[in-house]
């Protein structure tokens, strides 16, 4: 009861904490897209170049997440936090005087996608989903990935600020000392453990973690739920690397793209909480069928007209509220599946999914590009895949797995 009661144990603490590193980590990786068209042209690179070292990061901290999951529910979400921001500080800094495109690789692609697994949304969501008890869950889940959101259009907006006055090179460096701040982060995550839960849902299966694998392994609507993500991944990852450029390439001014991702972002804000609130009333499965279903819309509509300032501005506060928003549904119906014990590892081997989407939709946006002098292909891939997402959806079971006979 008293290590219980000591103040960086308290819920409120590890959700403020958590929130707060989740904005810096995930507000610097939105404005990454921002640096493409400069570092391209600067450097004599290929837009697939920049492109593939930004998609190795979504794959790389895709692979890792469940594995830094794994290592936080069991020593400690702030060591693990710690650790991911002292890494993303590394990678901002040697990104800051590469000219080989090996060497960016291994920074952005290595080094980042490293520290997003120890310190963005995945980790900070199972740590909160076991502070807090199962009725506020949801409300949690969803206040955590709004923060993620709102890093979108604060950190976002101060990156185009920086490239403005500084250069691309200088813009690292100064990123890199933001990203120390998550260290200090992990000081108040440190009481975070497997010991931690806030209680499950009555019939979830309290097993040690390899039953519990394998109870997930066996389950269809486990695997539903991952494939259902991986859309996710390829649309926030494709608009938020190359949305810059191609609104630069439709003819509007440079800081349109940036503008535009804090539009996102601030709506995501509206978006992201609202999901939450929502999971916890309504199915979850068909809110997000709901969710891709409606980001298939917003595409369809935006790629049919002419690109102006006007439907930037309204796509923009579309896709906002549809951004992040499946996340708190996503990580909420591991939680109701599972419980919340190995919520964090569970849900980094669905969050894989998201980033193996991810991963595609950043680099064959710059491979296509570089190809065929057009986006389109891609967004029409978007759209296709989107409705299929939102069927994936509908048959899951909504309700705890049951343990096997023979467990």
């Amino acid at each position: 009861m008293t290590a219980i009661a000591k103040p960086y144990r308290l819920p409120v603490v590890i959700l403020v904490a958590g929130a707060f590193s989740v904005l810096l980590a995930m507000g610097m990786r939105a404005s990454f897209g921002l640096f493409l068209k400069p570092m391209s042209l600067d450097l004599g690179w290929g837009r697939e170049t920049f492109a593939f070292a930004m998609a190795l990061q979504n794959l790389l901290w895709g692979a890792f997440q469940p594995f830094s999951a794994s290592v936080a529910e069991k020593f400690g979400t702030g060591r693990v936090v710690a650790i991911g921001g002292v890494l993303y500080a590394s990678g901002l800094y040697v990104m800051s005087a590469v000219t080989d495109p090996l060497v960016f690789q291994l920074s952005a692609g290595l080094l980042i996608g490293l520290a997003q697994s120890g310190c963005a949304l995945g980790i900070i969501l199972g740590a909160v989903g076991r502070a807090l008890p199962e009725e506020k869950r949801s409300f949690g889940l969803g206040l955590v990935t709004a923060c993620g959101a709102a890093g979108q259009f604060t950190v976002v907006p101060f990156g185009q600020v920086l490239l403005n006055n500084f250069g691309w090179s200088t813009s690292y460096v100064l990123m890199a000392l933001l990203a120390l701040v998550i260290v200090g982060c992990g000081y108040f995550l440190r009481g975070d453990s497997d010991e931690q839960s806030g209680g499950d849902a009555p019939g979830v299966v309290q097993l040690d973690l390899w039953p519990q694998l394998r109870l997930a392994a066996q389950d269809r609507s486990f695997w539903l739920l991952t494939a259902g993500f991986f859309v996710c991944g390829f649309h926030v990852s494709f608009i938020g690397f190359h949305m810059p450029a191609f609104l630069s390439d439709a003819g509007l001014p440079k800081e349109s793209g940036a503008w535009s991702l804090a539009l996102i972002g601030v709506f995501n804000v509206v978006g992201a909480f609202g999901a939450g609130i929502l999971g916890g009333r309504f199915p979850k499965k068909y809110l997000l069928s709901t969710l891709y279903v409606l980001r298939a819309i917003a595409i369809g509509l935006f790629i049919s007209f002419p690109i102006t300032i006007e439907s930037v501005i309204v796509f923009s506060i579309a896709m906002g509220f549809l951004w992040l928003s499946t996340v708190p549904l996503t990580s909420g119906l591991v939680a109701v599946m599972f419980g919340t014990r190995y919520m964090g590892t569970l849900f980094g081997i669905v969050f894989f999914s998201h980033q193996i989407g991810s991963f595609i939709g950043v680099w064959m946006g710059g491979y296509l590009y570089d190809t065929t002098g057009s986006y389109m292909p891609v967004w029409w891939a978007g759209i296709v895949i989107g409705l299929l997402s939102a069927v994936l959806h509908l048959p899951i079971i909504e309700k705890a797995v049951p343990q096997p006979a023979n467990a």
